[in-house]
């Protein structure tokens, strides 16, 4: 545990940066995965719902109805997997800014020291690595978490759909 908080510590703000996303971008995920599971367990009461709006709309064009109706419902369960997907994309990217950022450094203390000291140069890299490490921590179960979630709703609005159709 001590290692751990000495990486982290070491990698600078960037890491702590990457640690905030994290935290945000797991609470969305779980919140979304809660949201969704109920929903699967509601999707009945869903197509009631579709189907009440569609009977009490004047529109002539049904069908447009019922896609705006359950587009709506899919669009509230999609509310927040955007901000999932920009962690999931952006993660890397501050990650490999750190390590830009330490190599830098790195060059920095070699051209006021003087190649005569190797561990300098290592001691700055391996720091500057953290932070790419860092980013794809962040990034990768970000990115499965997203997909996995928007799969789940695809699925759940592919149900629902079948469900309205089979009761109109």
């Amino acid at each position: 545990m001590f290692e751990l908080l000495e990486y982290i510590d070491r990698g600078g703000i960037i890491v702590y940066i990457l640690i905030v996303l994290n935290i945000i971008g797991f609470s969305i995920m779980l919140w979304k995965f809660l949201e969704i599971t109920i929903a699967k367990f509601r999707k009945e009461t869903v197509a009631k719902r579709i189907i009440e709006t569609i009977e009490k709309s004047n529109d002539k064009y049904e069908d447009k109805t019922f896609q705006n109706a359950l587009d709506k419902y899919v669009n509230g369960l999609e509310w927040g997997l955007n901000t999932v997907k920009i962690i999931a994309s952006i993660a890397p990217l501050i990650g490999l800014l750190g390590t830009v950022v330490g190599v830098l450094n790195s060059f920095d203390s070699i051209s006021k020291a003087g190649l005569g000291d190797p561990t300098i140069f290592s001691t700055g890299i391996s720091i500057a690595l953290i932070t790419t490490v860092a980013g794809l921590i962040v990034a990768i179960p970000h990115y499965i978490g997203y997909n996995y979630l928007v799969g789940f709703i695809d699925n759940l609005e592919h149900k629902i759909e079948e469900r309205v159709i089979s009761k109109l």
